[in-house]
């Protein structure tokens, strides 16, 4: 249950307001406020420093042990692949009957076709490296090789169809990648 308020006097004076703080002490206030948050926002820099730079450091440390991991691959995958040659060579010289010229140069044609497979399988993988979408859009904002090749910004028409009567030597007579 709630208690019953007490009742004011409405004769009596009001309680004065208190006094409104001093000017220099509202400048002093913010003063400080202002102190602590540039102390703050330095701390938070330097915690994000710290970060990067462990971050850095974890990742040249993982760079160079796959680096490592990657030549055991390599080789270990190498020696695989003329070990299941060799067996090769030798099944069919013994099973088939095929001379072993024969069956060396067999073996050497499927290396060879593999070789040439994983040849371009990392070309087309390689083009992706080249940000063909980033420098359409540079080049749309005037900015970069083709800036002069492509339509401008607020064209409708898409950066991609510019034409292939592109030129692939700019005003400079400097080859110009093609898209």
């Amino acid at each position: 249950m709630s208690q019953p308020r007490p009742e004011r006097d409405p004769d009596a004076t009001p309680d004065p307001k208190p006094a409104a703080p001093d000017l220099l002490a509202s400048l002093r206030e913010v003063g400080s406020a202002a102190q602590a948050t540039v102390k703050e926002a330095g701390a938070t820099v330097s915690a994000l420093r710290t970060l990067v730079a462990a971050d850095v450091s974890l990742a040249r440390s993982a760079f160079g042990r796959t680096l490592a991991f990657t030549g055991i691959a390599i080789v270990f995958g190498a020696s695989a692949w003329l070990l299941l040659m060799a067996a090769l060579i030798v099944f069919l010289s013994a099973q088939l009957g095929l001379p072993w010229s024969a069956s060396l140069l067999g073996c050497a044609v499927l290396s060879a076709l593999a070789g040439y497979w994983a040849v371009r399988q990392g070309e087309r993988y390689f083009d992706h490296t080249r940000m063909q979408a980033t420098r359409r859009q540079l080049a749309r904002l005037g900015i970069g090789e083709r800036a002069e090749l492509v339509p401008n910004a607020d064209s409708p028409a898409p950066a991609r169809h510019s034409g292939p009567a592109a030129p692939t030597v700019n005003k400079d007579g400097v080859e110009v990648s093609p898209e």
